[in-house]
C-alpha cells in the first residue's frame, strides 16, 4: 500500500515536471507567455475521459461506443449518455435520450431512471426560459413575476414525473422539492401543488424583511455566462472608481475585466488588459505585494479536481500601471502545482510587505493521483519574490483545505491564520513572531475551543460581528450525504437535521478562546455555501451576510441566502424579500459601493461544475434601505504595507445620543470573493463622526482624526494628518448602449 501511494506521487511529480520544463527551461519566452503556454498545456491533458468534469470528451467516448455493434442499444451506456449530455448543455438530447429509453425499459429499471429523467426536463425548462430569455427575476427564488416561465413544457414535464416518483415515494424529500419549485416557474405554487405533496410557506415573508435588489447584470453588459469562479471588485487603474475582474474555474474559461467609465457604465477591456489568455480560476484576489501603489491579482486553480488534474499553478498578475497585467509567478517564486481556491495576503512578520499563505486541497487518498499536498506561507523579501518558510513556520498543515482567513484574533499586534476543511477539522494558528525573530505559528485550535464540532466547512472569514473591538469567526458548514434538495426540504417541513450546512459563528472571549454562538443568534439554518461575503446593506454599522449556495449536482436547487444582522445580537434571513435568492450555482461574492452612493450592491459568480450548469452572473442593485450615513475610507501605508491590509480601523460616533462604535479591518472580506480594499462603513443616524482611529498593520503606528463630516471618501496616508478628500461622483447605472436603466427606490441616496 505504502509503495502504490509513492508510485503515485512519483507519477504526478512527473507529469508536473515534464509540464514545467517544457515551457521554462532553454525558454526566451516572457514569463506571461510561460504561463499561458503551461495553461494551454494543462488545458489539453485536462481533454480526457479520466478527468471527472470534462463531460465533452466522454460524451464523444460514449457516442462512439454507441456506434459499435456490441453496445448500440445498451441500456446503461444510454443512460450515461443522457447524464453526459444533460451536463454539457444539451437539454434536448438529453431529454430525446431518456424518453427513448423509458419506452423500452422494465418497471423497476424506469423508477430507478425517474428521479434523473425529472431533472433532465428541469434543465429544459431553464434553459428555454432562464438562460435563453433571461431576465432579473429568472430562478429568484420564491420565482414569480418576470421569473415564471413563458415556455411551460419543461417544467410541466417535470412535474409529472416528479408526481409519479412520489406516488411511489412519498417520503422521496428531495423529489418534493423539487416539485414545489416546478410548481413555482408556472405561477402555480402553491394552489396548484397537490395538497399532499405541497411544502408549505416556501414563499412566506419573515417578519424581519428588507427592500428588494435588482438585478441590473444584463443591462450593464456584465452577465457573464460562466461555470464557478471568483470575483474581485476594486480600483485597477487608480481613478477612484470600482472596476469588477472575473474568473471561471475550467482551464478553457477566461477571465474578464470591465473598467468603470466614470459614468454609470462599463467596458470590457480584457484583451487589452493582457487577461484574455490567463484562463482558469475558481477564485481571484486582490492586494499590492510590491508596494508599488497599483491593485495586482492572485488566480487560485485546481479546487475540487481528481487524479491529478488538480495539480494546476496559481498565477500572480502584477498590475503594471497602464491598464494592463503581467504573469510574474514563475520569477516571483510563486510557482507550484497542488489544487486550492483559497489563500490569504497579510503582512505576517510586519515588515511593511504582503506575505501569502495558500490552502492546499489534500484529499490524502490513494486512488487520487495527484499526490499529498501541504498548506504553503511564502514570505515577501522586498523585491517582488518570495520565500517558501512553511515547514519552519509550523504551518505545513494537510488537509482538504477550502478556506483560509487572517486577523488578529487576540489583539497583539501580529496576524494569525484560521483554516476551514472538509475533513471537518479546523485549525487557528496563533503567530509567535516577535521582533528580529522568525516567523512562526502555534496550533491554538483546542486551546480557543472551536475543535468540538467536526463537520467540514467551506468558506470562512474573521469580522468583528459585534463591534465589540475583537475578531469573531464565521464559517460555512458543508456536509452532505444526499443533494441539498433533501435539506432544504426538511427544513422547510421543520423535520430535525444535525448540523447540515449550517452557517458557524465563534464569538470572541477576549481571552483566546472562542464561544459557538450559532444557536444563539439564529443562524443554525440550512445554507450549504460555497462563495460568501459581508457588508452592510443599511448603514447601521453592523456587517450582513450574502451567501452563494449549491454543489455539482443538478438536483442541488437551493438558493443563495441573505441574512441582516440585528444590533450584532441576531440574524433574520431576508433573502425571500430582498429578492437575492437566485436558484442556480452561487460562487464569488463581492459587496461593493459601485455608485458612489454609500450604499452597497453585491456582485455574485454564477454557474456550477459543468458547461450545461453555466449561468450568467448577477449585480444585485442596493435600492437604499435606510437613509442612514456612512463613510468610505481608503488607506495608503508607508511602513506598512501600502495597501494597509491588515489595518484597524475603528469609527466612533454618537447616535440618538449613545456613543458607540463600528470596527473593521482592511481586506477583502470572505475566503470566496473580493470586496474592495477601500472599506465601506455605516454609522447609522449619527450626523457627525467623533473619531477615526487608524491602527496601522506592520508598524502598529495609532492615528487618530477628530469631528469628520459624514458620507464621503476619505484617503488616508500613514503619517499625515490631514485625509484627502475623494472627489467622486455620484452614479446612476446606465445600460450598455448608454441609456439609463430604470433604479429601484432610492431611499437612503446621499
Amino acid at each position: 500500500m505504502k509503495f502504490k501511494k509513492k508510485k503515485i506521487a512519483i507519477i504526478a511529480g512527473a507529469v508536473i515536471l515534464s509540464l514545467t520544463l517544457s515551457f521554462i527551461v532553454a525558454n526566451k519566452k516572457s514569463s506571461h507567455e510561460e504561463m499561458i503556454g503551461i495553461l494551454k498545456e494543462l488545458s489539453k491533458r485536462s481533454y480526457s475521459v479520466s478527468n471527472p468534469f470534462n463531460a465533452e470528451v466522454k460524451l464523444v467516448h460514449c457516442d462512439s461506443l454507441l456506434n459499435t455493434p456490441n453496445y448500440k442499444e445498451d441500456v446503461n451506456l444510454l443512460a450515461t449518455k443522457a447524464a453526459l449530455a444533460l451536463k454539457e448543455g444539451k437539454e434536448e438530447e438529453s431529454v430525446k435520450v431518456y424518453e427513448d429509453l423509458l419506452k423500452h425499459m422494465d418497471f423497476m429499471s424506469v423508477g430507478e431512471m425517474m428521479p434523473d429523467v425529472a431533472i433532465a426536463y428541469m434543465r429544459q425548462g431553464e434553459r428555454s426560459n432562464c438562460m435563453l430569455n433571461h431576465n432579473g427575476s429568472s430562478c429568484v427564488f420564491p420565482i414569480k413575476d418576470g421569473g415564471v416561465h413563458k415556455i411551460r413544457t419543461g417544467s410541466q414535464k417535470a412535474i409529472e414525473t416528479y408526481e409519479a416518483i412520489l406516488k411511489v415515494h412519498p417520503d422521496d424529500l428531495e423529489s418534493k422539492w423539487l416539485l414545489n419549485i416546478a410548481f413555482m416557474t408556472l405561477g402555480g405554487y402553491p394552489e396548484k401543488v397537490p395538497k399532499e405533496l405541497l411544502i408549505p410557506n416556501l414563499d412566506a415573508d419573515n417578519a424581519y424583511k428588507v427592500k428588494p435588489f435588482t438585478d441590473m447584470a444584463a443591462g450593464l453588459g456584465l452577465n457573464i455566462n460562466g461555470r464557478a469562479g471568483g470575483v474581485i471588485i476594486d480600483d485597477f487603474n487608480n481613478d477612484g472608481y470600482l472596476d469588477i475582474v472575473t474568473s471561471g474555474w475550467d482551464p478553457n474559461d477566461p477571465m474578464h475585466y470591465f473598467q468603470n467609465n466614470k459614468n454609470g457604465t462599463f467596458s470590457d477591456l480584457t484583451e487589452q488588459s493582457g487577461l484574455k489568455d490567463i484562463t482558469g480560476g475558481l477564485n481571484i484576489q486582490q492586494m499590492d505585494y510590491n508596494n508599488d501603489g497599483n491593485t495586482d491579482i492572485f488566480v487560485l486553480r485546481g479546487a475540487w479536481n481528481t487524479q491529478g488534474y488538480g495539480n494546476q499553478p496559481s498565477s500572480l498578475l502584477r498590475n503594471n500601471g497602464d491598464g494592463t497585467f503581467t504573469d510574474v509567478t514563475i520569477p516571483n517564486g510563486l510557482l507550484y502545482f497542488f489544487p486550492t481556491q483559497t489563500a490569504v495576503w497579510a503582512d505576517f512578520n510586519n515588515d511593511g510587505w504582503l506575505d501569502v499563505f495558500i490552502g492546499a486541497e489534500n484529499r490524502n487518498n490513494e486512488m487520487d493521483l495527484g499526490g499529498i499536498h501541504t498548506c504553503q506561507l511564502y514570505i515577501n523579501n522586498h523585491d517582488g519574490t518570495f520565500k517558501n518558510v512553511t515547514e519552519s513556520a509550523h504551518c505545513d498543515i494537510k488537509g482538504f483545505v477550502k478556506g483560509v482567513t487572517s486577523a488578529d484574533f487576540n489583539n497583539d499586534g501580529w496576524s494569525d491564520i484560521f483554516i476551514s476543511t472538509l475533513d471537518g477539522k479546523k485549525y487557528l494558528l496563533k503567530n509567535k513572531c516577535k521582533p528580529g525573530m522568525a516567523i512562526d505559528f502555534e496550533d491554538v485550535t483546542e486551546k480557543s475551543g472551536i475543535d468540538k464540532n467536526m463537520e467540514g466547512t467551506f468558506a470562512t472569514w474573521f469580522y468583528d460581528y459585534n463591534n465589540d473591538g475583537w475578531p469573531d469567526i464565521l464559517v460555512n458548514g458543508y456536509s452532505y450525504r444526499t443533494t441539498l434538495g433533501y435539506y432544504a426540504a426538511a427544513e422547510a417541513l421543520g423535520t430535525p437535521i444535525q448540523d447540515a450546512g449550517n452557517v458557524f459563528l465563534y464569538r470572541n472571549n477576549h481571552d483566546g478562546t472562542f464561544t459557538n454562538v450559532t444557536k444563539e443568534v439564529g443562524l443554525n439554518k440550512v445554507v450549504f455555501a460555497m462563495g460568501a461575503n459581508f457588508g452592510d446593506i443599511d448603514n447601521d454599522g453592523y456587517p450582513d451576510m450574502y451567501f452563494g449556495t449549491g454543489n455539482p449536482d443538478f438536483k442541488s436547487l437551493v438558493p443563495n441566502k441573505m441574512f441582516k444582522n440585528i444590533d450584532g445580537k441576531k440574524f433574520a434571513d431576508v433573502t425571500t424579500s430582498s429578492r437575492t435568492g437566485n436558484l442556480q450555482k452561487g460562487h464569488g461574492v463581492a459587496f461593493a459601493d459601485l455608485r458612489n452612493t454609500g450604499i452597497q450592491d453585491i456582485y455574485i459568480e454564477m454557474g456550477g461544475a459543468y458547461k450545461g450548469d453555466s449561468y450568467t452572473s448577477s449585480l444585485y442593485v442596493n435600492p437604499g434601505q435606510t437613509n442612514n450615513n456612512w463613510i468610505g475610507v481608503k488607506l495608503e501605508g508607508v511602513k506598512a504595507n501600502k495597501a494597509a491590509i491588515g489595518s484597524h480601523i475603528k469609527v466612533t460616533f454618537t447616535e440618538n445620543g449613545i456613543t458607540r462604535s463600528v470596527y473593521k479591518d482592511v481586506n477583502s472580506g470572505g475566503s470566496f470573493g473580493s470586496s474592495p480594499l477601500r472599506q465601506e462603513l455605516g454609522i447609522g443616524q449619527a450626523k457627525s463622526i467623533d473619531e477615526i482611529e487608524i491602527k496601522w498593520a506592520g508598524s502598529q503606528t495609532v492615528q487618530r482624526f477628530k469631528n469628520i463630516a459624514p458620507n464621503q471618501f476619505l484617503h488616508i496616508t500613514e503619517g499625515n494628518d490631514h485625509p484627502e478628500v475623494m472627489h467622486l461622483a455620484k452614479l446612476n447605472y446606465k445600460s450598455s448602449q448608454g441609456i439609463p436603466m430604470c433604479m429601484p427606490m432610492t431611499t437612503g441616496l446621499k
